[in-house]
């Protein structure tokens, strides 16, 4: 982990609560959540389905506003910007990776890449380097169809770290691959988020994968407390 003493946290929510549906049909799917994460951070967090995971990831990711508390990025709070404000915001400083890599079947990985920069008027992107940092450099021609589930997801980042984002937002990486390619996806967002001094916060199931983040969360009802992660990988 890169981190400096002194570092403004990448992510710092307090006292999150998210309300869904109104009236008797409310639910309450964020609890009182707080959660700092500092640059260079690999947090993961796990817990059965429907416990509020997905509404973390949307707060976090400026998706779903917050019913109240407050959410900071950078030190900048969120809360008040007006939805295109917080487009903009989200399109220059987050980055995206989901469960299928949700790449545009047309487009060659060189081109997954590009067009994310031209999104955020950056037109002049040269996407092999980092292409090169995810080891997917050699791939750099192929579309979608012509790679693996794993060398999906290796694109995937290299496209979420595309306008160096502070904070990478990680949705159930490992879903669709095997063992040793989840091993895989999941150690090399660990090393860029060392090399990028990027904070990342991954959604998992995958308990075999856990030991290679600083930090295990568990979401239990919207609630989010902190894990002890045990040797090999598991937490508990």
């Amino acid at each position: 982990m890169t981190t400096r003493p002194d570092a403004t946290p990448a992510l710092d929510l307090t006292d999150v609560v998210l309300e869904l549906g109104d009236g008797d049909a409310s639910v309450r799917a964020l609890d009182s959540v707080s959660l700092q994460l500092d640059p260079g951070e690999f947090a993961a967090v796990v817990g059965p389905s429907g416990s509020g995971k997905s509404s973390l990831l949307a707060v976090a990711g400026l998706l779903s506003r917050p019913t109240s508390g407050s959410v900071r990025l950078h030190g900048i709070d969120v809360g008040d910007l007006s939805p295109a404000a917080a487009a903009r915001f989200r399109l220059e400083n987050i980055g995206f990776v989901f469960q299928s890599g949700n790449l545009i079947p047309a487009l060659t990985a060189a081109d997954q890449l590009r067009l994310a920069a031209r999104l955020a008027g950056n037109r002049d992107l040269d996407p092999l380097p980092l292409l090169r940092a995810v080891g997917m450099e050699h791939r750099a021609g192929h579309r979608p169809g012509q790679l693996s589930g794993g060398e999906r997801q290796r694109v995937g980042i290299a496209r979420a770290l595309v306008n160096r984002p502070s904070l990478l937002l990680v949705d159930e990486p490992t879903a669709a691959l095997d063992r040793r390619r989840s091993e895989d996806v999941v150690q090399l967002l660990a090393e860029q988020a060392s090399a990028f001094g990027v904070a990342v916060l991954m959604v998992t199931h995958d308990q075999e994968v856990l030991r290679h983040c600083d930090r295990v969360l568990e979401m239990v009802d919207g609630r989010l407390g902190e894990l002890a992660v045990a040797e090999g990988g598991s937490a508990g």
